[in-house]
C-alpha cells in the first residue's frame, strides 16, 4: 500500500527501480515468441509442399529444369504467403501494445518529468491531460472535471466521469476532458487491458476447412503417385521393356499425377476473391477466410449500426398523461419538456453551419432530443443562451444518468435525465394534468405500463426530471416525461436476412439492448418471430453450458450482453459444429472475433485492437455487406472445386492412358516427353482461369456446407473418377484407331495426344458448373478461359506442325482424316453428358 502522506512527491527513483525489479516492465505481454525464421520454415512441413518437393526432384532426374523450376517458384511463392498470414495473426497483440501510451508524465522525487510509459511501477503518480491516453490501471487521486472514454473496455460510447464513487482509470482508456493526479495501482498484464490479452493469447487458431481439404487431397496424390510408379514399371519390366526407359515413364506419371500448380491456383482465386468483396466494402485480412465465409451458417451481429442505421430519432414522446407521436414537439404546452432535455444535454453545437443536422455535434441520443424540439438553429441559438449552466454531473454508465444544474431569468433549475427506471428512483412528484402531484404507485404504474409499451415498438426509452427549489436535496424530483427514439434498421437488411434464410444461414442478434427493444427490431427483419426465441444476459449467466447448447438451435435474439456473454455464444454454436461469423467493434469483443471461425470488425466504429483479431473488416459497418461477403466466399469455394474437378480428371485420364496401356500389353502411346506437354498445355492456364469463372446464378440457393463436408463431396469424386476414365479409354481408343488404320505409331502417338489435350480442354468448359449442361453455360461470360484454351490449342498446333517440335516432341502433322478421329474422340463424351444433364433438367421441370 503507498503511504499516503508521500503521494504529492511520487516515488524517489531507487524506489522505482526496486519495485521495478519486483513487478517488471509496464508492457502486454506474449506467452508465444515465435520466430520469424521458424514461422517461413513452418510453412514447408505440410503434405502439399512435400509432394512438391518431390516432383521437383523427379523433374530435375529427367532433365526437366524449366518444370522443376516452375515448381520451386510455386513452392517459395507459397511459402512466403502463408508466412505473410501467420505472421499477421500475432498482430493482435501488437496493437493493444500501440493502445498503452508510449510516454507519460510522472510526479518522481517530487518533480514532473516525462517518461517511456513501460518503466511505471504500482505506487507512480501520473499527470493526465485532457487527450491522454492512460498508461496503466489507476486510482483517481484528484481531478476536475474528468471524463474518461472507456469505450474500448465497455463498448460504451459516452464519456464516463470520474469522481471520489468512480476513481478507477484503466490502461489504454483517454481522457476526454479535465485533468488529474492518479496513482498507479496494476502495471501490464495484470490490467484490465492485459486480461483482455491474456484471454486473446489462450485461444487457439484452428486450421480452416480449406487448408484441411487440401492437407488430406495431398496425402491421397503421395499415395497414388507412388502405386502409379511401381505399378508401371513394374509391368513394364515384367514386358521385358527397359528398365530405365519404364522408371522414366513411371516418374512422368508420378509429376503428371500431382497439380503441382494447385496451392498457387487456390491462392490466385483466395486473391480475386479479395478483391471482389474489397469492391462490396468486406475487407479481408487473412486469404483462407474467403472460403470460410463460403460454409458459414451462422451470423451472430450486432445491432447497432450494422442492422441499424445508428442514427436516432424521437419516434414519441410521454408527457403530462399523453404520449404523443409527432416529429416536431416546438410548441409551448411543451416548454417544461424541452428545457430539461435540451439544458441537461452534452451536445455541442456550430452555429455557423446552417441546418440542424450540420449544426449538431455530439451522441445520436443527444442530437435526437434537440432535434426533436428544433429545427431552425436561430432558435436554438437562442434558446441556449437564455440559461447558464452552474454545475453538472455527466452521464455515467453506471449510474445511467446526466444532472444539471442550470440558472436562467426564472431562477436556478435542477435538470435530470437518463434510464427510465433511474430518472423513476429520484422522483416524489410527477406533473401530471397540468399540475404537480405525489408520484403514486397507481402513477408509478402508468409510467411503466407506458415504458413497455413504448420498448415493445423498438423504441429506446429517456425519462427526464426537474426541480426549482431545494435542488441540493436528492430524491425529490418532479417526473415529467419519457421520450422514446428508434435507429431504424437499415433497408437493405431485410432482403440481406432474407436471402440468408434462403440460403440456409442463421442471422443472431447481439445486442445491449433491452429485451422488449432487440425483440421489436429483430421481429421487423424477421431475424425472430416470437419473444421465446429472445434471451438476456441475466438469462445467460444461469444456464449451463449444458443447457446453452440445447437451446442455442431456438435462440435467435441475446440481449443485455457482456463481452464475456459473446465469447460464450460462439462457442456454443461451435460444439454444435456450426461455421460462426461473430461481429464486433470494441478491444472488449476482440477475444469473441478471435474465437470465431470468422471475426469481422466494423471499420468506421471497430478499434486496431478489434480489427488485428479479426479475419474481415465491414468498411461500412453494415449487415448486408456480410452476405455479399459469404456469397463471394461460396463463389470461390465453387471455383476452387471447379479446378480441382478439372485438374484431377485431366490428370487421372493421362494416368490411365498408360495403366490402361501397360495393363493390356499395348505399345505405349505417349512418350514421357509428351506426357510433360499435356501437363504444361492443360494444367496451368486454363485451370487458372477456371478460378475467376462468375458464378452459377441460383449460388445461394444452396445450403451452406457442413463444417466437416469433405472436398470430394456432392458427387465430385464420381465426376473426377467417370470423367477421368472416359479420357483414358478414349485417349486409348484414339490411338488403336490410328494403329488400326495403318497411320504407323508415331502418328498414332500424335493423335493419342491430340486427343489427350482436346478432349481435357472440352472438359474444362464442363468444368464451369455442377449443376447445369453445356448447352446451358454462357461461352462468353469468361474471356479468360477462352483465352486460355485458345493458348492451349495453338501450343497443340505448333507441336504438331513446326518441324523442329515435331522432332523434340516426337510428333508427326496431322491429316483431317485424322484429326476428325481426333475431335471425335475428344468431343463426343462431353456432348453425351450434356444431353443427358438437359434431358434429366427438362424433365424436372
Amino acid at each position: 500500500m503507498i503511504n499516503e502522506n508521500r503521494a504529492a512527491s511520487g516515488l524517489s527513483e531507487e524506489e522505482a527501480k526496486r519495485l521495478r525489479k519486483k513487478y517488471g516492465y509496464n508492457t502486454i505481454q506474449k506467452k508465444k515468441n515465435i520466430s520469424m525464421i521458424k514461422i517461413f520454415l513452418s510453412q514447408f512441413n505440410d503434405v502439399m509442399i512435400w509432394v512438391l518437393i518431390a516432383a521437383t526432384i523427379i523433374s530435375g532426374l529427367m532433365g526437366e529444369k524449366a518444370d522443376a523450376l516452375t515448381i520451386i517458384v510455386i513452392i517459395i511463392m507459397n511459402a512466403i504467403i502463408g508466412f505473410v498470414q501467420e505472421f499477421k495473426t500475432e498482430k493482435s497483440l501488437e496493437a493493444l501494445k500501440k493502445l498503452t501510451a508510449p510516454t507519460t508524465k510522472v510526479i518522481r522525487n517530487g518533480s514532473i518529468r516525462i517518461m517511456d510509459a513501460a518503466n511505471l511501477v504500482p505506487g507512480d503518480l501520473v499527470v493526465l491531460d485532457t487527450g491522454d491516453r492512460i498508461p496503466a490501471d489507476c486510482i483517481l487521486i484528484d481531478g476536475t472535471n474528468m471524463m474518461v472514454d472507456e469505450s474500448l473496455l465497455t463498448g460504451e460510447s459516452i464519456g464516463v466521469s470520474k469522481n471520489n464513487k468512480d476513481s478507477n482509470l484503466y490502461m489504454g482508456t483517454t481522457v476526454l476532458t479535465g485533468r488529474c493526479q492518479a496513482r498507479v495501482i496494476k502495471i501490464g498484464m495484470t490490467t484490465e487491458m492485459g486480461k483482455i490479452a491474456n484471454m486473446l493469447d489462450n485461444i487457439d487458431q484452428e486450421k480452416t476447412p480449406l487448408k484441411e481439404k487440401l492437407a488430406s487431397l495431398g496425402k491421397i496424390l503421395v499415395i497414388l503417385c507412388i502405386v502409379i510408379c511401381v505399378v508401371v514399371t513394374v509391368l513394364g519390366i515384367i514386358r521385358g521393356e527397359d528398365k530405365y526407359e519404364m522408371f522414366l515413364l513411371g516418374v512422368s506419371l508420378a509429376v503428371a499425377a500431382i497439380p503441382e500448380g494447385l496451392p498457387a491456383i487456390v491462392t490466385v482465386a483466395l486473391a480475386i476473391g479479395v478483391s471482389r468483396m474489397l469492391k462490396r466494402n468486406a475487407l479481408v485480412r487473412k486469404l483462407p477466410a474467403v472460403e470460410t465465409l463460403g460454409c458459414t451458417s451462422i451470423i451472430c451481429s450486432d445491432k447497432t449500426g450494422t442492422l441499424t442505421q445508428n442514427k436516432m430519432t424521437v419516434k414519441a414522446m410521454y408527457f403530462n398523461n399523453q404520449i404523443y407521436e409527432k416529429e416536431l414537439y416546438s410548441e409551448e404546452r411543451f416548454e417544461l419538456l424541452k428545457r430539461t432535455f435540451i439544458y441537461c444535454n452534452d451536445c455541442d453545437y456550430n452555429f455557423k453551419e446552417k441546418g440542424i443536422d450540420k449544426c449538431l455535434f455530439g451522441d445520436p441520443t443527444e442530437t435526437a432530443l434537440i432535434r426533436a424540439f428544433f429545427k431552425d438553429t436561430g432558435k436554438l441559438k437562442k434558446f441556449i443562451s437564455e440559461e447558464k449552466r452552474i454545475r453538472e454531473e455527466p452521464f455515467d454508465s453506471k449510474t445511467k444518468m446526466m444532472t444539471v444544474i442550470s440558472k436562467g431569468a426564472n431562477g436556478t433549475s435542477l435538470y435530470l435525465k437518463g434510464a427510465p427506471e433511474r430518472v423513476i428512483e429520484k422522483c416524489k412528484y410527477i406533473y401530471i394534468n397540468n399540475k404537480v402531484e405525489l408520484f403514486t404507485s397507481t402513477y408509478k404504474s402508468k409510467v411503466n405500463s407506458v415504458l413497455e409499451s413504448m420498448s415493445r415498438k423498438a423504441l429506446r426509452c429517456i425519462a427526464c426530471a426537474y426541480k426549482k427549489e431545494n435542488i441540493n436535496k436528492d430524491g425529490d424530483m418532479i417526473f415529467l416525461g419519457i421520450a422514446g427514439m428508434i435507429d431504424p434498421p437499415r433497408l437493405e437488411v431485410k432482403d440481406a436476412v432474407l436471402k440468408c434464410r434462403v440460403a440456409g444461414i442463421t442471422p443472431v442478434m447481439i445486442t445491449g439492448d433491452h429485451k422488449n427493444t432487440a425483440f421489436a427490431i429483430a421481429k421487423e427483419l424477421n431475424i425472430c418471430s416470437d419473444v421465446s426465441e429472445v434471451i438476456s444476459g441475466e438469462e445467460l449467466d444461469k444456464l449451463s453450458e449444458k443447457d446453452l447448447y440445447k437451446k442455442t438451435d431456438k435462440i435467435r435474439v441475446f440481449a443485455r450482453v457482456s463481452p464475456e456473454h459473446k465469447l460464450k455464444i460462439v462457442r456454443a454454436f461451435k460444439k454444435k459444429n456450426k461455421v460462426v461469423a461473430m461481429t464486433g467493434d470494441g478491444v472488449n469483443d476482440a477475444p469473441a472475433i478471435k474465437e470465431a471461425d470468422i471475426g469481422i470488425s466494423m471499420g468506421v466504429s471497430g478499434t486496431d485492437v478489434t480489427k488485428e483479431a479479426s479475419s474481415m473488416i465491414l468498411l461500412d459497418d453494415n449487415f448486408a455487406t456480410i452476405v455479399a461477403a459469404v456469397e463471394e466466399g461460396r463463389v470461390i469455394y465453387n471455383n476452387i472445386r471447379k479446378f480441382i474437378r478439372y485438374l484431377l480428371s485431366c490428370n487421372l485420364g493421362e494416368v490411365l492412358t498408360m495403366f490402361l496401356s501397360s495393363v493390356f500389353n499395348l505399345q505405349t502411346p505417349l512418350l514421357p516427353i509428351q506426357i510433360l506437354l499435356i501437363n504444361l498445355a492443360t494444367d496451368g492456364l486454363p485451370a487458372l482461369a477456371l478460378g475467376v469463372d462468375p458464378p452459377d446464378k441460383d449460388i445461394m440457393d444452396d445450403k451452406p456446407r457442413d463444417r466437416k463436408e469433405g472436398i470430394f463431396s456432392r458427387g465430385l469424386s464420381e465426376k473426377i473418377i467417370i470423367r477421368g476414365c472416359l479420357i483414358g479409354v478414349c485417349t486409348i481408343l484414339s490411338f488403336l484407331v490410328g494403329l488400326y488404320m495403318g497411320f504407323g505409331l508415331k502418328t498414332s502417338r500424335t493423335m493419342a495426344l491430340g486427343t489427350l489435350i482436346m478432349s481435357q480442354l472440352v472438359h474444362v468448359f464442363e468444368c464451369r458448373s455442377e449443376k447445369h449442361s453445356l448447352f446451358e453455360i454462357k461461352l462468353f461470360t469468361n474471356i479468360y478461359l477462352l483465352g486460355a484454351v485458345s493458348i492451349s490449342v495453338i501450343m497443340l498446333v505448333c507441336v504438331v506442325y513446326i518441324p523442329f517440335m515435331e522432332v523434340l516432341f516426337h510428333t508427326s502433322a496431322l491429316s483431317i482424316t485424322q484429326w476428325i478421329i481426333v475431335l471425335f474422340f475428344s468431343s463426343f463424351i462431353a456432348l453425351i453428358n450434356s444431353l443427358y444433364l438437359y434431358h434429366n433438367k427438362s424433365k424436372n421441370i
